[in-house]
């Protein structure tokens, strides 16, 4: 009969209230619920206040907050004591990652639980005790019974909602038929929440792994969502530059007149732009080798400072310039055989570095074959030395 503090993180109708008030009745404790939303510090003073003088009596109380999330820093500060002298137990609800949105202090106080949205089975145990609960079949067809569950998205709450709207109907409806007595549920998606950023992942590797299907599946769901189609062509042109390089240098032009084209044609006309170039870069060779030397080169620029460039690739516009060697012993390209030099161009206290790897695919092959070249002959020419 104990039990310690929860956080139960789930969508929303997958019972996180409806666990809190069975495990209330399961510890005989006195259930309290608020909504972070509706609710302040000074509400919750009165709810440990009560709770106070309820453990005087022998009996517990589980405070079950609805929204954890929405709650401040302070605001989530204040049930520490209350939970860490058993004044309350805590169960609290979000549908946001609860690494991202709650202190790692009351974090640690807490285990959590991860509840995960109503499956085709569950869905359909709530629609036959619903049925037993009216004495009466949902006068569906087969089809349209599955869309039922298909539109609830696994929210049972909904699936509810939409049942008490169906189950009255005087005569058997189809799918057409359903579709237009209820509301379709607006898929879970916030653009600011955990769905944004597990959508976005899913379609950005998607297109990595060149499955042009799932990227457009996946294009397709941010957009039902609600997503900026601004904000999936910018992040579509990004994956231009990190995955698709100069494997398919086309690319980021075909990303950038895709974006000019939503800006010209609106929604919905300027979105198959968008998920053109999406589909292209899906099919395009892939190269990160342009992304990975700049991320290494970046850390070359930090850890050697402030060094000078070597002294014969600086202009010398000025007499003492000259006297201290700038410019002396400089080869112009374009005047080689070729048009390599082969000279040094890394700072004099600096070894060379290679930071650039061509993969060898697509429009790379030829890079990769002309570095190659170039690499023989400056080795040639230090050996030479």
């Amino acid at each position: 009969n104990r039990l310690s503090s929860l956080i139960f993180w789930g969508a929303p109708g997958c019972g996180k209230t409806t666990i809190a008030r069975i495990l209330a009745d399961h510890t005989e404790s006195h259930f309290e619920q608020l909504s972070a939303i509706f609710s302040g510090v000074g509400d919750l003073k009165k709810v440990f206040e009560a709770a106070r003088l309820r453990r005087r009596t022998g009996r517990g109380t589980l405070l079950f907050v609805d929204e954890i999330h929405r709650f401040n820093k302070a605001q989530q500060d204040a049930f520490l004591p209350v939970m860490e002298d058993g004044t309350i137990t805590l169960i609290g609800a979000t549908t946001e990652n609860p690494s991202f949105e709650l202190n790692a202090a009351l974090l640690s106080r807490c285990q959590v639980f991860v509840l995960k949205r109503l499956d085709d089975e569950a869905l359909e145990k709530l629609l036959e005790r619903a049925e037993k609960e009216f004495d009466k079949k949902l006068p569906l067809t087969q089809d349209a019974r599955a869309t039922l569950k298909a539109l609830a998205d696994g929210d049972g709450r909904y699936l509810l909602t939409m049942v008490e709207q169906v189950i009255h109907q005087p005569k058997e409806l189809d799918v057409d038929d359903l579709t237009a007595l209820v509301q379709k549920r607006r898929p879970v998606y916030d653009k600011k929440d955990d769905s944004h950023y597990n959508l976005i992942s899913a379609l950005h590797k998607s297109m990595r792994g060149s499955d042009a299907d799932a990227a457009l599946y996946w294009f397709s769901r941010m957009l039902a969502g609600g997503e900026d189609p601004r904000y999936l062509a910018r992040r579509i042109t990004r994956m231009a530059y990190e995955d698709i390089g100069l494997a398919s240098p086309q690319g980021l032009s075909i990303c950038i007149d895709a974006w000019n084209a939503y800006e010209r044609l609106g929604s919905p006309e300027g979105e198959l732009a968008i998920a053109q170039a999406l589909v292209y870069l899906a099919t395009a060779p892939k190269s990160n080798a342009v992304y990975v030397a700049y991320k290494r080169a970046r850390k070359s620029a930090r850890t050697y400072g402030s060094l000078m460039p070597p002294k014969h690739i600086l202009n010398a516009p000025t007499k003492l310039m000259k006297q201290q060697g700038y410019g002396d012993g400089y080869q112009y390209d374009h005047d080689v055989e070729g048009g390599f030099s082969g000279q040094n161009y890394f700072p004099d206290d600096m070894q060379r570095e290679s930071y650039y790897t061509p993969k060898g695919d697509g429009f790379e092959k030829n890079i990769k074959e002309k570095l190659d070249e170039w690499a023989a002959r400056r080795n040639a020419k230090n050996n030479q030395k």
